[in-house]
């Protein structure tokens, strides 16, 4: 799986070969810190959007910046971008260590851009360099009361006698 790990400069180079030969490229970003069922979720939906999916994986150095609270990340980065790939639906995992992704997606640029549903359209970083090319912005709706900070609540109530929440609902495959 580390072969999908890739340096900015060399993804940048296999998106252009890839790009060339017609492929739809999509590209989200985030800090992925604890992989959850919303995580999986949105980036299977997110692949589903094109033919190949980059994903922008905050490095430690912006995390901390972005300041998601004490001891945050819990994982490195390294094991994070690890774990991203290991997904059957990503295709490359990068790491950048700016506190936001507008640089990457200059430098990549996708052919759709995807962010959660707590996202407003106007706010997603990179909004402008996707559709001047005449690219798409979507957003993916979250799972509802499952995020990273809610996992680490969860285990940090459990460690002082607090009862754990219940876990999301499963999907339905209603036709």
């Amino acid at each position: 799986m580390r072969k999908k790990v890739k340096l900015h400069a060399d993804l940048k180079k296999i998106l252009a070969d890839r790009r060339a030969k017609g492929e739809k490229i999509v590209f989200t970003n985030g800090c992925f810190d604890l992989l959850h069922i919303g995580h999986t979720r949105y980036l299977q939906t997110a692949r589903e959007l094109g033919d190949l999916l980059v994903v922008g994986v905050n490095s430690d150095v912006s995390v901390r910046a972005l300041n998601k609270g004490g001891g945050r990340p819990i994982v490195p980065d390294a094991q994070r971008a690890e774990v991203l790939a290991a997904l059957a639906c990503v295709d490359y995992v990068v790491l950048f260590d700016e506190p936001d992704p507008g640089r990457l997606i200059a430098d990549l640029q996708p052919d759709t851009l995807v962010k959660g549903g707590d996202w407003a359209p106007d706010q997603i970083i990179g909004r402008e360099i996707v559709e001047a090319r005449g690219g798409t912005v979507r957003t993916i709706p979250l799972v509802p009361g499952v995020s990273t900070t809610s996992l680490v609540q969860k285990i940090q109530a459990t460690k002082t006698g607090g009862s754990p929440t219940e876990a999301p609902p499963a999907p339905t495959n209603k036709s």
